[in-house]
C-alpha cells in the first residue's frame, strides 16, 4: 500500500508517517522545505515541491492513499490577513481534490479542525451533526475545504473522509509560532516572561497528544466511511490555568516560576471547545491513551533542549507552513 502524506513534514506530519510504516505502507512525504527534514522517520521519501498542484501530480499518481495535513497559515495569521488564508489554502486544496478524482484511490483523509470550524457551541462536547458556526478566518476556510472534499465526494465519488482534530501538543511543537498555548506557555516561562491569559481563567480547550491524533488519522484512513466527518479530541476541557498548574511542577524543578498577566478576554475567542469523539470509537476502535501529565513532561524536555535549558532529542522538527494543527 503506497501512502501519500503531503504536509507530512510537520508536527502531525512526522508522528503520522511512524505510524504508517509501522503498519508496513510504502510513504511519500511532499513538504515545501528544500531538505529532507531531520525528524522525519528514515523509512520515508521525501519531495520538496511548491504549491502548485500541478507540479505533485507525478508523486501522487502512483499513491492509493493520500492524506492532505498541508496549511499555510496559523489562527493567528488568519486575523492578520484573511485573504492570503483564503489564497494560500484553499486553491491548493481544491486542485488536490480535482486531481485526485481521477486516481483508483482507496481513501483520501482531509485533516480539517476541530478546534476552529464549530465556533461557539451551545452544548459541550460537541459532536460532529452539530451547526458549524466558526469565528475565525482560519475557522471558515478549514470549513471551505471541508466542504469541497464532501463535494467531491458527492459528485465524483472521490473517497475522502474528514479528520476535525482538537487541540494537538507534545513534543516536536516549537513555542511562538502560534501553534497552540502549551508550547507559547513552556516558552514564555523558559524565557522568564509571563504568561498572558485572557479572562481570569482563559479558554477552555481540548488537548490531545499528538501521538494520538496521529492514531486517529491513521484509524480514519483505515476503517473511517468516505464522505463522513471524524473528530478527534480527548473530551476533556482544561481551561489556561489548568494547564499551568500541570506545568508549574515541571518549571519548579529548573527554578522557574510561572507568572500570569492577565489581559481582558478577547470576543473573537471560543470560550470552550471539547470534542466528542464516540463516532470514530465505534467505528475503529480508537480512543486518546496518552497520559497528560508524561505528554507534558515529554513536551517540556523537548521546548527546554531547544532554548538550551536542557538536552533533548524528541522529534525537533516543525514546519507550520507545511503541516495542519488542529489549532483554536
Amino acid at each position: 500500500m503506497r501512502c501519500c502524506v503531503i504536509g507530512g513534514a510537520g508536527f502531525i506530519g512526522t508522528y503520522l508517517v511512524a505510524e504508517l510504516l509501522a503498519t508496513g505502507r510504502e510513504v511519500l512525504v511532499l513538504g515545501r522545505r528544500a531538505e529532507r527534514p531531520a525528524s522525519l522517520p528514515a523509512g520515508a521519501a521525501y519531495v520538496s515541491v511548491g504549491q502548485d498542484v500541478a507540479d505533485w501530480a507525478p508523486y501522487i499518481a502512483g499513491a492509493e492513499e493520500i492524506v492532505d495535513l498541508a496549511y499555510a497559515t496559523v489562527p493567528q495569521t488568519s486575523f492578520a490577513d484573511p485573504v492570503y488564508d483564503i489564497l494560500a489554502n484553499l486553491p491548493p486544496t481544491v486542485a488536490l481534490l480535482q486531481a485526485a478524482r481521477s486516481l483508483p484511490l482507496r481513501k483520501m483523509v482531509v485533516v480539517s479542525s476541530g478546534g476552529t470550524v464549530y465556533g461557539h457551541a451551545d452544548t459541550l462536547p460537541i459532536v460532529e451533526s452539530v451547526q458549524t458556526n466558526p469565528v475565525s478566518p482560519y475557522g471558515i476556510t478549514k470549513l471551505t475545504q471541508e466542504k469541497y472534499a464532501l463535494m467531491f465526494h458527492r459528485l465524483h465519488g472521490t473517497p475522502v473522509s474528514i479528520v476535525r482534530p482538537a487541540n494537538a501538543y507534545g513534543a516536536g511543537q516549537r513555542a511562538f509560532t502560534g501553534q497552540g498555548f502549551i508550547a507559547t506557555a513552556m516558552g514564555a516561562i523558559l524565557k522568564g516572561d509571563e504568561v498572558t491569559v485572557f479572562g481570569e481563567s482563559g479558554t477552555v480547550r481540548d488537548y490531545i497528544h499528538v501521538a494520538d491524533v496521529a492514531r486517529g488519522i491513521l484509524a480514519v484512513l483505515e476503517r473511517g466511511d468516505a464522505g463522513e466527518v471524524y473528530n478527534l479530541g480527548s473530551g476533556i476541557g482544561r481551561n489556561n490555568r489548568e494547564v499551568l498548574e500541570a506545568i508549574a511542577p515541571l518549571a519548579a524543578r529548573h527554578d522557574l516560576s510561572v507568572r500570569v498577566r492577565v489581559a481582558p478576554a478577547r470576543e473573537f475567542d471560543v470560550r470552550a471547545n471539547i470534542l466528542d469523539s464516540g463516532k470514530l470509537q465505534a467505528c475503529s476502535g480508537w480512543q486518546p491513551t496518552e497520559d497528560f501529565h508524561a505528554g507534558l513532561s515529554s513536551m517540556w524536555a523537548a521546548i527546554a533542549g531547544e532554548m538550551g535549558g536542557m538536552t533533548a532529542s524528541v522529534n525537533p522538527g516543525i514546519d507550520p507552513a507545511t503541516d495542519k494543527g488542529g489549532h483554536a
